[in-house]
C-alpha cells in the first residue's frame, strides 16, 4: 500500500505545498507524529502531516500489538496507525504523501521541500521522523519482518515463550535483548561477527553469566530460513568458512538504529549518533521546532513513549504559537 492509498483510507484531506503558510507541520505519520496531528488538530492549528520515508513507522511493520493500552485483546501495528490516522482526520488534520528532502530553518518560517509536491512553508515544525532499525541486507528480512523476524525484544519478546531464538549482535543493545529475552524463550543464541563483544563489560558479564544464553562466534548470517515464518538460519563462519544452518523459531536483529535527521544536520543540535537534542520537554536547539518519538529518544523506543512525546511536541508548538500572537 502506497502512503497516498494510506492517506485515503484515513479519509483525510490531502494536504498541498504552496505559498500558504502553515501553523504547525509535522513530519512523520507513527505513533508520535500522529498523536501530534490529533492534539494539533483539535486545538485548531489544522496541521499539515508529511507521511515519511516509512508511511506509519515501525508499527506500520509489526503484526501484533499487545503492550499498547486499550487494546486488550491486541491489535495489528497497521490497524493501529489506520485508527490512528482516521481520528487525526477527524479534527482536520491534513496529509501529505512523500518525505521531506530538504529543510530550510534558519528563519521562520521554515521552509520544507518534500518530494514530488515543492516547498511547504510553517511558523513551527515538529519532527517525527523515527528511526530506521538497521538490518542485514538480506532479502529475506522483507519477506519475515514481523513473521519471526523482529527488531524489539519489548514489544515481540512474549510471543517467544518456550521457543528457540537467535540475537544477531554484539553492543549493548544485543546484549540487553538477549537478556530480556531469556524470561520468555527457552534458549537465546547470540550470534557475532567477531571473537570479542562490543558491549559494555557489566552487559557483556550479565549475558555471560546467563545460563539460557549461548554464543556464536566470527559468524555471520547468510540467509533466514523459511517462506511464511522464520525456521532458522544458515551462518558462515568467518574463520574457517564453514556454512552451517541451525534450526530456529524466531530472530531477532540488534545491530542498531538510524534516526532519520539527515536533512537537519548542520541546523540544529544532534548527538554523535544523529538523534536529536531536545531540552524542556521537546525544544530543540531552533525555536520553534519541536522533536518527538523514536527521532531523538534512543533509550525507550515504545509506541507509547512515542505517542506520548508526540502529545508533548504538540502542546509546546501550541503554546509557542500564542506566545507568537498566533
Amino acid at each position: 500500500m502506497t502512503a497516498a492509498e494510506a492517506t485515503g483510507r484515513g479519509g483525510a484531506r490531502s494536504g498541498a505545498a504552496g505559498d500558504t503558510t502553515r501553523d504547525v507541520v509535522i513530519l512523520g505519520s507513527g505513533c508520535a507524529g500522529l498523536t501530534a496531528a490529533i492534539y494539533a488538530a483539535r486545538a485548531s492549528l489544522k496541521p499539515l502531516l508529511v507521511d515519511g520515508h516509512e508511511a506509519g513507522g515501525q508499527l506500520g511493520l509489526t503484526t501484533d500489538v499487545e503492550n499498547y493500552p486499550g487494546f486488550p485483546e491486541g491489535i495489528l501495528g497497521p490497524q493501529l496507525i489506520d485508527r490512528m490516522r482516521q481520528q487525526a482526520a477527524r479534527f482536520g488534520t491534513d496529509y501529505l504523501g512523500g518525505a521531506a528532502t530538504a529543510a530550510d530553518l534558519s528563519r521562520r518560517p521554515f521552509r520544507l521541500t518534500v518530494g514530488g509536491h515543492g516547498d511547504v512553508l510553517t511558523r513551527t515544525l515538529i519532527i517525527a521522523s523515527g528511526a530506521s532499525a538497521r538490518l542485514l541486507g538480506l532479502e529475506s528480512e522483507k519477506r519475515l519482518l514481523g513473521h519471526g523476524l523482529s527488531t524489539c525484544a519489548t514489544c515481540d519478546g512474549f510471543f517467544f515463550r518456550g521457543k528457540e531464538i537467535a540475537v544477531i549482535g554484539g553492543g549493548d543493545s544485543a546484549m540487553e535483548e538477549g537478556t530480556f529475552l531469556t524470561k520468555f524463550a527457552a534458549r537465546v543464541t547470540i550470534v557475532h561477527r567477531r571473537d570479542t563483544l562490543r558491549a559494555s563489560k557489566i552487559m557483556q558479564e550479565r549475558a555471560r553469566q546467563n545460563p539460557y544464553i549461548a554464543f556464536v562466534w566470527d559468524s555471520v548470517v547468510e540467509e533466514i530460513l523459511g517462506k511464511e515464518r522464520v525456521e532458522g538460519i544458515r551462518l558462515r563462519n568467518l574463520r574457517t568458512g564453514r556454512v552451517s544452518e541451525t534450526r530456529l523459531d524466531g530472530v531477532f536483529v540488534a545491530i542498531g538504529h538510524i534516526p532519520n535527521t539527515r536533512i537537519f544536520e548542520g541546523q540544529i543540535d544532534l548527538d554523535k549518533a544523529g538523534y536529536i537534542i531536545t531540552r524542556d520537554g521537546t525544544r530543540t536547539s531552533v525555536p520553534g521546532v519541536f522533536a518527538a518519538g523514536d527521532c531523538q529518544d534512543h533509550v525507550y523506543r515504545q509506541a507509547v513513549t512515542a505517542a506520548g512525546s508526540g502529545c508533548m511536541a504538540a502542546m509546546d508548538a501550541e503554546r509557542f504559537l500564542e506566545a507568537q500572537g498566533h
